[in-house]
């Protein structure tokens, strides 16, 4: 990804995640997983960072005492970015079936919809939809979208750097998220509806944020992506988390990609789960 303003590259290059889509049926071992947790807590131990994304939405519990005061409502700021990662970083709701621990390097790893879908939905799409280097989406594809928001005074773009401004250099950042399973039926969501934007009162908005997927998890981390799986991210952010999954068609999905502000054409890679404690902030605190 490229970032459009050049006095924001040096921030913006830690903030950015990797785009990639999951590579089917590559898999690393146990071990490797376990090397880049042992190196993420090495790498992070006394050094200061807040608490990190993404979690187990069940794992309520956290030893990160680095606070920061929660982001205002979305609706109070500014739609900077969207983007989704093939499977779902998060574990939780709806979501909890893993999906394996992939190439190592964020590709088909995370975790998938754990309810089941019909024979019909599932029917092969007549083309391929986001193809990459690493792959495409499918029918029965959990993806999971990150509705990035900023109090920084900007417009939706390309990247995360979108997020950030020469005016303001320590933006407050929310991510509203919602996870989605992909269905060859076009009576299931419409991917361009819900991800339709507006200035609304001023400020830019996802106006079709899913409101009927359950109450979001809320809590403290950071950004992600697979660049981080054994470094921390140095951005704080408010994380809201939707439980349950929707059902989007894929040729919605198809249409988006071809056709959309934040220039993305395929899905992005997943960080980790995070479960070191110390890397952790307290849910409901």
């Amino acid at each position: 990804m490229n970032f459009r303003n050049s006095s924001l590259i040096s921030s913006a290059a830690a903030f950015m995640l990797i785009s990639s889509a999951a590579i089917a049926g590559e898999q690393v071992s146990d071990e490797t997983i376990a090397k880049q947790r042992a190196a993420l807590a090495k790498n992070t131990q006394g050094v200061g960072f807040g608490p990190q994304s993404p979690r187990d939405l069940g794992t309520l519990g956290g030893r990160n005492s680095r606070e920061f005061a929660a982001a205002p409502s979305y609706k109070q700021m500014n739609l900077c970015n969207i983007h989704f990662h093939e499977n779902a970083e998060h574990k939780g709701g709806e979501f909890t079936k893993y999906a394996g621990n992939g190439d190592g390097k964020g590709y088909g790893t995370g975790f998938k919809y754990s309810g089941t879908l019909s024979a019909e939905e599932l029917a092969s799409f007549d083309r391929k939809v986001g193809s990459s280097e690493h792959g495409d989406l499918a029918p029965g594809d959990t993806i999971e979208v990150h509705y990035v928001h900023t109090t920084a005074q900007v417009k939706p773009g390309p990247t995360l750097g979108s997020c950030l401004s020469e005016a303001i250099g320590n933006p407050q950042l929310r991510v509203e998220t919602q996870v989605y399973v992909i269905v060859n039926d076009n009576s299931a969501g419409d991917f361009v509806e819900l991800t339709k934007h507006a200035v609304v009162d001023g400020v830019h908005q996802a106006v079709n944020i899913p409101t009927d997927t359950g109450t979001p998890v809320e809590y403290d981390g950071s950004t992600t992506g697979p660049s981080y799986n054994e470094k921390g991210s140095p951005f704080q952010v408010s994380w809201s988390v939707r439980p349950k999954v929707k059902k989007i068609s894929i040729s919605s999905v198809d249409a988006w990609l071809k056709n959309n502000v934040f220039d993305e054409d395929h899905a992005h890679g997943v960080r980790n789960l995070v479960e070191n404690p110390d890397l952790l902030s307290a849910i409901g605190k």
